[in-house]
């Protein structure tokens, strides 16, 4: 058995202008390219990785792996995945700006 090779997602450089874009391994930086796409890609970015990796994964991403979104990109993810809830994402539960009680 042969193995099947995914098609690329069709996205532009740009989004990528820190990294080789040549080099990028689309499998081992799901969760940096996921964000990447929140905090600065349009509809067509987000349907290219939902064709890509799978309206689950992405989900799945959102919620647990992604350590940090800024509050705009949180708003987008919300915005272009209506069943996620910003207090279910690890992003927005462990934000660092969240007031905190001393002691």
């Amino acid at each position: 058995m042969g193995l099947k090779r995914k098609v690329l997602p069709k996205i532009h450089p740009k989004f990528f202008w820190d990294t080789n874009f040549r080099k990028l391994d689309w499998e081992k930086a799901y969760i940096p390219i996921i964000s990447r796409i929140l905090e600065r890609g349009g509809q067509n970015e987000i349907d290219e990785i939902i064709k890509y990796y799978g309206r689950e994964k992405i989900v799945e991403t959102i919620l647990k792996e992604i350590h940090f979104l800024p509050n705009y990109a949180i708003d987008r993810a919300m915005d272009f995945f209506p069943e996620l809830k910003k207090e279910d994402m690890h992003c927005y539960i462990n934000r660092k700006d969240k007031p905190y009680h001393w002691i």
